[in-house]
């Protein structure tokens, strides 16, 4: 599938106005001048990008409602989820920590996932409405707060630690935090942006895949 279009761009780093043509599946162009990658064919940019976003959906509520690690010391139990901890948090009087985590690691997240998927819907089919262009900025900057792979560093550390105090068993959580974390980088590395803005209807009604 070619992808593209011959729209005069600035190239982002040297700014260089030129036409980018278009390119095909596993082709790539260039600035000419500064070699800046400008347009990148990838095979289906949108139906991959969807299923990914739809598996890091189920990945993120089981990452959020099920146990995310089982703690046994001196004959006491423990468990605990991910929103559980920042209660907990919230309890012992760590309130802004515990909005922190909510934030970087749940709300954050599902604002991306759920942008990503309702843009891919509306883009599949050109023009895709005007709210698809406002919706792919909140999914950018969803991405940009959004920090799970931060919270698996954390608690890989937090298992090292109390490794050697208690028996810890890790719970559905933990297992699923980790694919979370692979699937959020597959979609930003799928997902072909440039192809998405050149569906968006414009405010006048012409979008740059039209014969106008």
């Amino acid at each position: 599938m070619a992808t593209g279009s011959t729209d005069i761009v600035a190239c982002p780093d040297c700014d260089l106005l030129q036409r980018v043509p278009s390119v095909r599946a596993g082709e790539t162009a260039r600035c000419p001048r500064c070699g800046r990658a400008l347009a990148t064919g990838k095979t289906d940019p949108f139906d991959r990008t969807l299923a990914l976003a739809l598996a890091a959906l189920v990945a993120l509520v089981l990452a959020n409602t099920e146990i995310l690690m089982e703690l046994s010391a001196r004959g006491r139990e423990s468990s605990t989820t991910i929103l559980g901890g920042a209660r907990e948090m919230w309890r012992q009087g760590e309130r802004v920590s515990a909005v922190l985590v909510c934030f970087f690691t749940t709300a954050a997240p599902a604002a991306y996932i759920g942008c990503m998927i309702a843009l891919l819907l509306a883009v599949r089919r050109p023009p895709a409405p005007r709210w698809a262009g406002t919706v792919l900025r909140w999914a950018e900057t969803g991405n940009l707060w959004s920090m799970v792979e931060v919270m698996m560093l954390g608690i890989l550390v937090s298992l090292v630690k109390i490794a050697s105090l208690a028996d810890v068993r890790p719970g559905i959580g933990f297992f699923a935090v980790g694919p979370l974390v692979f699937l959020l980088a597959a979609m930003s590395t799928s997902f072909d942006p440039r192809e998405a803005w050149s569906r968006v209807r414009w405010e006048n009604g012409y979008w740059p895949g039209s014969d106008r």
